[in-house]
């Protein structure tokens, strides 16, 4: 009787294990497995908190909320956040780059980018601070939205800066880059 009870729970404890494989199988099959990078801090100072959406590695507890440095990658879904003395710049795999001051806050809500596609999308969320940022690919192969606490704007191509302050009042300019053009030239 022992051994039967004892056959029961190691056949029971394996099926557990498969079955768990299994869903993880599923899980990355229909997720394309690991989430993949979408852009790299390429300079940080002060404090900076990253926080990861989703865990990027499988581990049995993971605390997503890392201090940021230069050369750590982000992923869709993360959060970035600048304290009194942060600021970093992020480059994203498009070629759109980002100045980030202190006391700010950025979500990467979506980012979709091919290469050799022409439906790429960006939706980044702004909540304070000031940006600066000069468009890559996507804003001219697709659609790039940046949100604000003001609204929605799609960007197609500039360089923008936008300063949220405390109050939620948001200024918006663009850094226009001048052509000269000399009469009769074309």
């Amino acid at each position: 009787m022992r051994t039967r009870i004892s056959v029961f729970l190691i056949l029971l404890f394996s099926a557990s294990i498969l079955l768990s494989d299994l869903a993880r199988a599923q899980t990355a099959s229909t997720t394309g497995g690991l989430e993949k990078p979408i852009g790299k801090i390429i300079t940080a100072a002060g404090d900076i908190i990253l926080e990861h959406a989703a865990t990027v590695v499988v581990l049995a507890s993971v605390d997503p909320t890392v201090r940021a440095k230069a050369g750590d990658l982000v992923y869709r879904g993360d959060v970035i956040q600048t304290g009194r003395d942060g600021k970093l710049d992020l480059t994203f795999t498009d070629g759109t780059t980002f100045n980030i001051s202190s006391n700010a806050r950025m979500v990467l809500d979506e980012f979709v980018y091919d290469p050799n596609g022409r439906s790429n999308s960006t939706f980044f969320s702004l909540t304070k601070g000031t940006f600066n940022f000069v468009a890559g690919k996507v804003a001219q192969t697709g659609n790039m939205k940046v949100d604000t606490p003001v609204g929605t704007m799609g960007i197609r191509g500039t360089a923008p800066r936008i300063e949220i302050s405390e109050n939620g009042t948001v200024t918006f300019s663009t850094l226009v880059e001048s052509n000269t053009i000399r009469p009769g030239a074309r």
